[in-house]
């Protein structure tokens, strides 16, 4: 289902006195962008007070009031500010914390940014909860949680439907893995892009799926071709037609693309064809055959072949797993 399908999923952020303006800015941007790109996402800034200062003394102004029911299917993100242990003993900042309380047994989605992970944790919300924060607040976010499960090498964590980051710009990461999570590799690689963001995650965190694999370089012919092939993986493209998309030939094209992708353009189609295959195999009932017919293969051989280089289990145990898990 593409994205413009999906379901209009309500985003409110939530911001306080002494918001750091990035912890806003970032997320917000990255949900603004997706919204632009055919995103289902509908973003509204809320807050307890209908005018707050950030950390650099800039005004918000006309911030919603924090909704009385929060929509299963919402996304709450939750911005972090300055000088956390003053700025959240306002007023405000308890009145959040009430309001999460009353949401607690809502099904919506929870997102803090940096600090904003503490206001979590006075709402009684990180109970045996995987979690993070700011480094310089990790063991404070202890004491305060203390039957959570709080990291402090992670740039982001996801535990069921709540997710926390570290600070500033890991706002962003988090950001553009929810909207990968909601609606799709493609879109959170195509906001990625516009926001010139480097996928940072490292291998202590979540692992970028196979579509946002080799995005984090800033060429944009080589950008092109990986945009064709995502967009068409059963494509049987030829380095022909791929450099004359590239604008550049062959050779210069098999060059670049090992230099900036870290893959060949033949290791990438099979990858990106393999991942397809998989969301086949996982939602849908489709014979292995036909989802090998449908990725682009020649055969359901050729297929299994390919499949063992990116995938550790079998293509049909992978189906009954996923048909065990519902």
């Amino acid at each position: 289902m593409s994205p413009e399908q999906l379901p209009e999923i309500p985003v409110y952020i939530v911001v306080t006195p002494g918001f750091m303006m990035l912890d806003l800015a970032g997320p917000a941007e990255a949900f603004r962008l997706a919204r632009q790109f055919g995103g289902p996402f509908r973003m509204q800034l809320v807050g307890p007070e209908e005018k707050v200062a950030s950390s650099l003394g800039l005004p918000v102004c006309d911030l919603k009031p924090l909704p009385d029911n929060v929509p299963d299917h919402a996304l709450v993100v939750i911005s972090g500010v300055e000088n956390s242990a003053e700025m959240y003993q306002l007023p405000a900042a308890e009145e959040v914390v009430k309001w999460l309380v009353a949401q607690r047994n809502g099904e919506h989605y929870l997102a803090t940014i940096c600090s904003a992970a503490q206001l979590a944790a006075r709402a009684g919300l990180l109970d045996g909860k995987r979690c993070t924060t700011h480094h310089t607040i990790i063991d404070r976010l202890k004491k305060m949680a203390p039957e959570a499960k709080v990291e402090d090498d992670r740039v982001f964590v996801e535990d069921g439907r709540f997710f926390s980051s570290a600070g500033v710009t890991a706002g962003i990461d988090l950001a553009l893995y929810l909207i990968e999570k909601l609606a799709g590799a493609a879109l959170a690689q195509q906001v990625a892009r516009e926001m010139v963001v480097y996928l940072r995650r490292s291998g202590h965190d979540p692992q970028l799926s196979p579509w946002l694999e080799g995005r984090n370089h800033m060429h944009p012919a080589i950008h092109k071709v990986q945009d064709a092939i995502s967009q068409f993986p059963d494509r049987h493209w030829s380095l022909n037609d791929l450099a004359d998309i590239a604008c550049m030939s062959v050779r210069n094209l098999s060059r670049l693309f090992k230099q900036h992708v870290g893959d060949s353009v033949l290791d990438y189609q099979q990858r990106l064809r393999v991942a397809y295959a998989r969301q086949l195999i996982q939602a849908t009932n489709v014979p292995i055959e036909r989802v090998a017919e449908k990725s682009g293969f020649a055969s359901a051989r050729d297929f299994r072949r390919v499949w063992a280089k990116f995938e550790p289990l079998p293509p049909a145990l992978v189906r009954q797993q996923m048909m065990e898990a519902v």
